[in-house]
């Protein structure tokens, strides 16, 4: 006689395949997120550091003025 306790179950096979599914979506628009959050923040902080070392070498910038009527 078979052991029924390590038949496979179908059902919870397909359970488990669609929570996989889901898993892994989830899980590849965090990593996205991040990656993004992390580019950003390398470009913020590259240009930060450009203008910090820059500023002594450049113009200060004009003062806009206000049109009279």
């Amino acid at each position: 006689m078979k052991n029924p306790w390590i038949k496979k179950n179908p059902f919870m096979s397909m359970w488990l395949s669609g929570a996989n599914t889901i898993l892994g979506r989830a899980r590849s628009q965090a990593v996205a997120e991040a990656r993004r959050q992390s580019a950003a923040m390398m470009t913020e902080g590259a240009r930060q550091m450009f203008q910090f070392w820059t500023a002594g070498y450049l113009a200060p910038p004009r003062r806009k003025r206000k049109k009279s009527r």
